[in-house]
């Protein structure tokens, strides 16, 4: 992708209206703490105060609209401490630049790093080095400085007790992520009723499976509703697969392949009702018709062998996921967690016990080639540049410019330059509508405390649906802001709009100069792919070499590797293919074919994981060997990847021979399921095996194909146009 189409499709990624559920509620919460923190400075200091006050409920708002599955309060509480922290902290450097700055480069280092631990973690982290810009200009002495801490980390305590006081749809966000995994299940049988053998993509379930993850103290409270039927998820998903696979399922025509789509459908039909059922906490209502069809009749049925197999399967499962739906649906449902922690629940850290992990991570990204880390060092480097660079304008408020690059930017290129575009749209909108108010109304202090917390609702209602229409409201926020603390509003707007397009500058200049291309990085995260997909599949015919417990918990500890690797590299590929360089290792398409053949390979263990015998079952011992085969073979072929050499899979093709001269084959369904495997391993090749010639011209036939592209589209455009 060229540069020019990259910024262009940052603008329109930016601007672009997102359709997503609005939570009005949530924003009214939200906006009441702001009420009550201006309202009380109002009313018991001065509006210039109550400006400042405002700051930590707004922020601690805002953080509690981010994704994350800890209890809301507690994240209200942490940005608070957080903001006040940085307030304090800040003010006592602030007297001289040689203390100043090299804190204020430490602290926004720190923030960039925060993102190690997530992006909730980071956009957290990213508001204390604003609220650190911001402050330091407001206190007049070391007592005031603590002050102004004290009230921006009530606003965070007041958000929170706002939170335990007013409970807003009680675990909302897990319900709408367990509902969220069956919907794609039921999704995903719909397709399959046309293309049997489409892929599924495991991010609602891996999503599911994160929500999941409770400490012990939410155990204690959680629904009996989001217990089972995550398990029940995973276990049907492999259920409709066989059953629709024309290779180890129902016949690809006839009788037997109408029956496979009507159980599909009715499958389907279920587990939508179960998600409604979870989602909003009713009984799980399942049309009488789809009912009827998942009734297996024994005389009459006309599916016959592994397909009548995995049909019974699924309908037992889907029975299953029925009665769990049904018993959730009493919204007062609780269950208490008995015996050690983690028997049964997946446990996530406390905050205490959380401190290790988060050193861990900190630690893995503190390497030169993280893109994490390089978002810490562009983030420190622009709020230090932004802020000398704005105190040497004529111009107030200069603290704007570094706060406006530090919270458009991100670790990924596109993301941090849609943010700037969208940043700048918002505030010239949200600046220019809050002014001709200003100016209408007249100084009421009151009457701009009220604007501002009707803003900062809009804001945080809007959060959702793009950060352009969301900034809007949070630039409008702002001027009623300093218009109740006494700021001439002819001053403080052409301020903020030329220190705000100061900041969108360097944000996206300091991207550009030292950036973090995903695209150099594809071929490393697919061969990180393809070695957790060998083990995975070793994994699943280990379980059919010796049927055991311990055999199926590590298939399952590989799957959910897989999953991971899976993720990575989707994500990796996304970002790629907006990126303005030229390919290097994998072109576009090579990567496009790489990525299907692989899901192609995770889909095949996948059947071969619906029918793992129970433990005790007899042994296959030629599964082992194919096992041992298909594990070496992978991972050499990950390390060919890597180095951009040509894979073999001799080890498989020499295993899968004998088990073919083998006398008696007692599992022709897992063995078909390897020679799936074996297919897509050999698409892989063909997808990233090169002579010696096509790997020096592959790149240059990658950008005359972009060039071919976009010249299409231009004329394509110029059609248009002429048309119109």
């Amino acid at each position: 992708m060229t540069w020019l189409r990259a910024l262009r499709e940052a603008v329109r990624s930016g601007l672009t209206l997102e359709e997503t559920r609005l939570e009005p509620l949530l924003a009214l919460r939200t906006a009441a703490g702001m009420a009550i923190i201006i309202g009380s400075a109002l009313w018991l200091a001065s509006p210039a105060y109550a400006a400042s006050a405002a700051l930590g409920a707004y922020s601690a708002g805002t953080a509690t609209f981010q994704r994350t599955w800890r209890p809301r309060k507690v994240i209200a509480l942490g940005a608070g401490a957080g903001l006040a922290l940085s307030t304090f902290v800040g003010y006592l450097a602030a007297g001289r630049l040689v203390t100043f700055l090299p804190l204020l480069a430490v602290w926004a280092f720190a923030a960039g790093m925060a993102w190690a631990v997530g992006s909730t973690a980071g956009i957290v982290a990213a508001t204390t080095v604003g609220s650190m810009l911001v402050t330091v200009t407001l206190p007049t002495s070391v007592g005031r400085a603590l002050e102004y801490a004290v009230v921006i980390a009530l606003g965070g305590v007041v958000q929170a007790a706002l939170i335990l006081l007013f409970p807003i749809r009680r675990w909302g966000a897990h319900r709408d992520a367990l509902a969220d995994a069956l919907a794609a299940v039921a999704d995903y049988a719909r397709r399959l009723r046309h293309d049997p053998t489409a892929a599924f993509d495991p991010e609602p379930l891996m999503t599911a499976r994160d929500a999941a993850a409770v400490t012990p103290s939410q155990a204690r409270t959680r629904p009996t509703v989001l217990h089972g039927p995550r398990g029940l998820a995973e276990r049907i998903l492999p259920a409709v697969t066989a059953l629709a696979d024309p290779d180890v399922g129902a016949p690809a025509e006839g009788a037997g392949r109408d029956r496979a789509r009507e159980l599909l459908g009715a499958a389907a039909d279920v587990l939508d009702a179960a998600a409604r059922s979870i989602r909003r906490g009713t009984p799980a209502e399942v049309p009488p018709a789809s009912a009827e069809v998942l009734r297996i009749d024994e005389e009459h049925e006309v599916l016959e062998g592994p397909a009548r197999q995995a049909a019974e399967r699924l309908v037992t499962l889907l029975d299953e996921a029925l009665e769990i739906a049904g018993s959730g649906s009493t919204r007062g449902s609780t269950t208490t967690a008995h015996g050690p922690a983690g028997a049964r629940f997946l446990v996530r850290p406390t905050m205490l016990r959380l401190v290790p992990v988060v050193v861990r991570s900190v630690r893995w990204e503190l390497r030169r080639d993280s893109p994490v880390f390089r978002h810490a060092v562009r983030l420190a480097a622009v709020a230090v540049l932004g802020y000398l660079i704005a105190a040497r304008l004529p111009l107030g408020h200069g603290y704007w410019a570094p706060i406006a690059a530090v919270m458009v930017m991100r670790p990924d290129f596109h993301q941090t330059y849609a943010r700037a575009v969208a940043r700048l749209a918002g505030t010239l909108a949200g600046v220019a509508l809050a002014t001709g108010m200003v100016q209408a109304l007249g100084p009421d202090a009151r009457l701009f405390g009220v604007l501002a917390v009707v803003s900062a609702a809009l804001s945080h209602t809007l959060t959702r649906t793009g950060y352009a229409y969301s900034q809007c409201f949070t630039a409008a926020y702002v001027v009623f802001l300093l218009a109740m603390g006494g700021q001439a509003w002819e001053q403080t707007v052409p301020e903020r709009v030329v220190l705000t397009l100061l900041g969108g500058a360097l944000a996206m200049l300091a991207y550009a100069v030292f950036p973090a291309w995903e695209t150099p990085r594809l071929a490393g995260r697919l061969a990180d792919w393809l070695a957790a997909n060998g083990r995975y599949a070793a994994a699943v015919l280990r379980s059919y070499a010796e049927p055991t417990r311990e055999h199926r918990a590590d298939m399952r500890r590989a799957q959910l590797a897989s999953r991971e690797a899976r993720a990575a590299w989707q994500e990796a590929y996304d970002q790629a293919r907006q990126e303005p360089i030229p390919p290097r290792g994998l072109t576009s398409r090579e990567a496009e074919e790489a990525q299907e053949a692989l899901k192609g390979f995770e889909r095949a263990a996948m059947l071969m994981e619906s029918r793992v015998p129970r433990a005790g079952s007899p042994f296959a011992p030629e599964a082992e060997r194919l096992a041992e085969a298909m594990e070496a073979d992978t991972a050499q072929a990950a390390i060919d990847v890597r180095e951009h050499r040509n894979p073999d899979w001799g080890r498989v093709e020499e295993a899968l021979r004998a088990w073919q001269d083998a006398p008696a084959d007692r599992s022709p369904v897992v063995r078909r399921g390897a020679e799936l495997q074996k297919r897509a391993l050999e698409d892989l090749a063909t997808a990233v095996s090169r002579t010696a010639l096509e790997r020096d011209t592959g790149s240059a036939r990658e950008q005359q194909r972009t060039r071919v592209a976009l010249a299409a589209e231009d004329d394509e455009a110029a059609h248009a146009h002429r048309g119109g």
